[in-house]
């Protein structure tokens, strides 16, 4: 046993052949076939008998090992091929172990290479082993045959994906082609086995040196591509693994997570020795596994790892987390944030793309999303963070990319997961890429598995606004419907100046021009060489703070000679008109204030500008103002009916007959109205069902014609008005008049109301508008949803007792209400419970007769601030009070 030398066993090629290297130079291999023996063969066209388990047999016995070997003979032709035998570290001797288990079988020409005395006595031990594992049928002299059938290639790669994944299969790695591409042998069965290559999942590694198949030509290793194939040779080649089947690529080759049978996944180990990075393509395949290799990743660059070696770490912005409010919306992925100091940024959103207006799938989705986004973030306070720099190119200014969050949600996420955005795919390279980027890429999936949004297969029907200020003819056809409606709920398209408006009516497809009535600002200048009034840009400023994108409602109360309509713009229920002269950024235009009906709260607002010197009037002086008194006595007489200051002590029985989506009441008083309504609805009943009663609209409904309509629900016929008619479709949206409640129907299930006994001058409408005093409703839709269910399940079928607690000029009714069962004290009432619930808070701007109410008011702060402590409601995410 002289001339012993020591290696490490790489990989075993035959049940008679391994390959050996240099235990401290892995690149240094020698080929050794074990003298005297042959093994059945490996082939592609088809094993032979027992090929594979002969070779297993080797393989298990010896690779990863440290063995001592010695060269016997060579044969010189070919590929000069060494003999010789093997000793393990537990003293197994090769061949002699391998023959006596049936593994091997002796040349036939054994005698004859070698004719040492040595050599003669290996061959002789051979011949005694092989004889006695002949006898017992061992190994290759079984009596049963090998069955394994291997299959070189795999038939259809989706199919096995479909078979098998998300399963773990044993496998053994036949072959490392580099760090990231692997040959691999399924043990699908004990007599089923199939070759193929695999992807780890996840990483891309530097290619090794391989030939073009194109021409021929052979290109060099990519750097530390040698590197990480030994990495992985060292450490799976020939090793019993793990395989996680997690898809394919878009080539047809298997994608998968490898497992080493006592250290688990490759991936993270070769990434931390920085011989791979972490690609994006397979992030929706791995999951939440993605972030254990981003990890594995960041501390090979923190140490400068292999292919980070000269990686220099982004810079951290230095202003970290900052806070702003959300002043406009661009588009879905652009938003503008205005600072505490008052300060105006745009700002993009890390990783995530509006849909494209030029592609004509994504094109309907444009205006969708930033809807979305609107109503999610306008006006609102959210956190930023500076991810990276996009730098300017042609077109296209420098952007900064951020994460935004709002009440602690990520709004990118929130867009893809809506399926309104879709995730932006960053080079290797990128430095502005989002901290939750893998999260993004699997909430892009879900939405497309899930068809959301501009995923969906169907697209949504373009809103196509029609712009009623266009002319004057248009508006005047306008002006008689929204003239009849109160508070109409708007969107501020675009502010023109501190006093004129573009609001859009989503609900009538309407556009207009919306100027304030009973008021006068200055104006701004319309560009850089125009010159406007002195505070023009102020006032500007200021209405585009407060209303640009806003929700709002407005009274149309007349129009002016251009097409605009005029009226009342309120905002957060505030006259906005009032607001600016509050501020002093606008002046009472007298005539058109009596005209509107909101002389004394404009005239009063207009009082305390002067007073605090605020804007126009930081030079006042109260002496020079002769006409103060006689225009306030003028002003007394003139609105009356303006709004009371003490609160009033009127209870009344009600019952609650609606609740419109956005909180708003619609009460019936029960006593002689109700008792009428109800012998009128008998009648009404009656006379419907008479067939001879059955004739239809004689013409085409109009808007505010009353009607009688057979409600979807009982197919019951009831009193009603047109809101809204739509021609081409040949339907209406009816409002029931006596309860308050509204549907679309065909024209088919609508009749005239022309008889005397039914008409509104026999029996007024008997559904009251009314809203809940001392309490303001949420503004996010969620919360308010929450807020109007609330309140329906509290008033649904029970008569109830409402304090009218002060009358608008239209008739809409302020009222508290009252469970005559449950409510001891005045503070005791569904407005409070609602509060307790943190379905409401107390009205920033109060009214004066709710000023007055100092116990209830004192009560219901503090169930609000009950609410804030308990989490409840809108308070779940902290304090929600702050605003601009």
């Amino acid at each position: 046993m002289a001339n012993l030398f020591e290696a490490k066993v790489k990989s075993v090629l035959s049940g008679d052949t391994v390959v050996l290297h240099n235990i401290n130079n892995p690149k240094a291999e020698r080929t050794l076939s074990l003298a005297f023996v042959t093994a059945p063969r490996l082939r592609r066209e088809g094993d032979e008998p027992f090929a594979f388990e002969s070779r297993d047999y080797l393989r298990r016995l010896l690779v990863g090992k440290v063995v001592r070997f010695q060269v016997l003979y060579k044969i010189p032709t070919g590929a000069n091929r060494e003999y010789g035998i093997l000793v393990l570290p537990n003293r197994v001797f090769l061949p002699e172990q391998a023959v006596a288990e049936g593994w091997l079988r002796l040349r036939d020409d054994a005698g004859r290479k070698d004719d040492s005395e040595d050599a003669a006595g290996l061959v002789e031990r051979l011949q005694m082993v092989e004889a006695r594992a002949r006898a017992d049928s061992k190994g290759l002299w079984a009596e049963s045959g090998s069955h394994i059938r291997s299959a070189a290639e795999l038939g259809d790669a989706h199919m096995f994906v479909d078979a098998h994944k998300g399963t773990d299969m044993d496998a053994i790695v036949e072959k490392v082609l580099s760090g990231d591409r692997l040959i691999v042998r399924f043990l699908l069965s004990p007599t089923e086995h199939v070759q193929t290559m695999v992807l780890l999942a996840g990483i891309r590694a530097p290619a090794t040196k391989r030939t073009n198949p194109s021409d021929g030509k052979e290109q060099p290793a990519e750097p530390w591509g040698d590197e990480a194939q030994q990495f992985v040779e060292s450490r799976l080649l020939q090793r019993g693994v793990t395989v996680h089947v997690l898809g394919t690529t878009p080539n047809g080759q298997l994608v998968a997570d490898v497992k080493h049978p006592t250290q688990g996944s490759i991936t993270p180990f070769l990434l931390k020795a920085g011989l791979a990075k972490c690609t994006d393509h397979h992030t929706t395949l791995l999951g939440q596994q993605m972030g254990v290799l981003r990890r594995a990743e960041k501390a090979a660059k923190d140490s400068r790892q292999g292919l980070f070696a000269e990686h220099v770490a982004s810079k951290a912005s230095k202003a970290g987390e900052q806070e702003a409010v959300v002043s406009r919306i661009q588009s879905a992925d652009t938003i503008f944030v205005r600072s505490k100091v008052g300060a105006e940024k745009r700002i993009n959103l890390s990783s995530v793309r509006q849909p494209k207006p030029t592609d004509p799938k994504q094109a309907p989705w444009v205006a969708e999303a930033k809807e979305f986004l609107r109503k999610k973030l306008i006006g609102k306070h959210v956190l930023f963070h500076v991810d990276g720099k996009r730098p300017a190119t042609e077109g296209y200014d420098e952007r900064e990319m951020c994460t935004v969050t709002v009440q602690g949600k990520n709004v990118g996420l929130l867009l893809v997961e809506a399926g309104m955005a879709s995730v932006i795919r960053h080079r290797q390279d990128d430095a502005d890429r989002s901290p939750v980027y893998d999260d993004l890429l699997l909430a892009e999936q879900t939405a497309q598995d899930e068809k959301k949004g501009l995923w969906s297969e169907k697209t949504p029907s373009a809103k196509q606004y029609v712009d009623y200020s266009e002319s004057l003819e248009k508006a005047k056809r306008q002006l008689s419907l929204l003239s009849r409606q109160r508070k109409v709920p708007a969107i501020v398209d675009f502010v023109k100046s501190a006093s004129r408006f573009t609001v859009l009516i989503p609900r009538d497809n309407a556009k207009l021009t919306l100027v304030l009535s009973g008021i006068r600002a200055p104006r701004s200048a319309r560009n850089e060489s125009d010159k406007g009034e002195p505070l023009g840009k102020e006032a500007h400023d200021f209405a585009n703070k407060r209303c640009q994108q806003r929700d709002v409602e407005i009274d149309v109360e007349d129009c002016d000679k251009v097409g605009g309509f005029i009226g009342t713009l309120y905002i957060n229920r505030e006259n906005f008109a009032k607001t600016l002269v509050e501020e002093g950024l606008a002046s009472v235009h007298a005539y058109s204030a009596e005209k509107s009906g909101n002389a004394n709260e404009l005239f009063m607002a207009e009082q305390r500008a002067k007073d605090a010197r605020k804007n126009l009037w930081h030079d006042y002086d109260p002496s020079q103002d002769e006409d103060t008194e006689p225009a306030e006595a003028t002003t007394e007489t003139t609105n009356g009916d303006a709004a009371p200051s003490s609160r009033r002590k009127d209870y009344r029985d009600v019952m609650i007959t609606h609740v419109e989506d956005d909180g708003r009441l619609r009460l019936q008083e029960i006593g002689a109205g109700t008792t009428a309504l109800t012998s009128l609805m008998d009648a009404f009943s009656k006379f419907h069902l008479n067939p001879a009663n059955g004739a239809g609209l004689p013409n085409p409904p109009k808007a505010g014609e009353f009607v009688a309509a057979r409600f979807t629900t009982d197919d019951s016929w009831y009193r009603a008005r047109i809101r809204r008619n739509d021609r081409e479709a040949q339907k209406a949206e009816v409002v029931y008049i006596d309860y308050g409640n509204s549907e679309t129907v065909p024209w088919s299930r609508l009749r005239p109301l022309s008889q005397t006994q039914f008409l509104t001058s026999k029996l007024k409408p008997q559904a009251i508008e009314a809203q809940l005093a001392f309490i303001q409703l949420p503004g996010n839709s969620e919360y308010l949803a929450d807020a109007v269910s609330f309140i329906s399940q509290e008033t649904a079928d029970r008569q109830l007792v409402a304090n009218v607690d002060a009358v608008e000029k239209d008739g809409m009714l302020w009222v508290t209400l009252y469970d005559p069962k449950q409510s001891t004290t005045g503070t005791e009432s569904i407005n409070a419970d609602i509060m307790s619930e943190g379905l409401a808070m107390v009205p920033k701007k109060l009214r004066p007769w709710e000023r007055s109410a100092s116990d209830i008011l004192g009560a219901m702060k503090k169930k609000q601030d009950v609410a804030k402590e308990e989490r409840r409601g809108q308070w779940e995410y902290g304090d929600l009070t702050e605003d601009d």
